[in-house]
């Protein structure tokens, strides 16, 4: 999930100079939370008293409303991350999740951390051996909640991805 040297235009906002309009910036915003908070009881059964990771969702939804600068967004996320570190598993990547959700209002490709880590948390989660069919079963509901006008744009950007972490990484 590298970022490449060049940003795709299309997930740059019209006002930072490339296309992506407000409105699917928005829903960007909103499908990232929702893929965050379908994990967030990985994090919650753990770590019960710890609200940064709930409030980081509630954050990136309150952005999206108008009711909450990109910075105080952006701020929580780093928060729901600060969570995160002293945690392993499916606790860890669903706090992560959530931190993510809540950068996608300051950089609109934060949308595939919060996917990508709500994947490896339902994974790290499931029984020994059912981490694969786990993995795609939480790819599959994501999917199925993307905005369809928006799905062909985040699955390229998605392979586009993969293929950089290939290159940089190999087998």
């Amino acid at each position: 999930m590298i970022l490449p040297d060049r940003r795709d235009p299309r997930l740059v906002t019209i006002r930072r100079g490339g296309s992506l309009t407000d409105a699917d910036h928005r829903l960007l915003a909103l499908w990232a939370a929702d893929c965050a908070e379908h994990v967030l009881p990985l994090f919650e059964g753990a770590e019960p008293t710890d609200l940064r990771p709930r409030h980081a969702v509630e954050a990136a939804r309150a952005w999206v409303e108008g009711g909450l600068p990109m910075m105080a967004s952006r701020a929580s996320g780093g928060h729901a991350m600060g969570a995160a570190r002293p945690l392993q598993g499916a606790p860890r990547f669903a706090a992560y999740a959530a931190g993510q959700a809540a950068c996608v209002p300051h950089v609109p490709e934060h949308d595939l951390g919060a996917a990508a880590y709500a994947i490896r948390a339902v994974q790290a989660a499931a029984p020994r051996g059912q981490d694969a069919a786990a993995g795609i079963a939480e790819r599959d509901w994501q999917r199925a909640r993307l905005p369809q006008h928006l799905e062909g744009l985040v699955l390229e950007d998605q392979r586009r991805r993969n293929a950089i972490c290939w290159q940089v990484f190999g087998d």
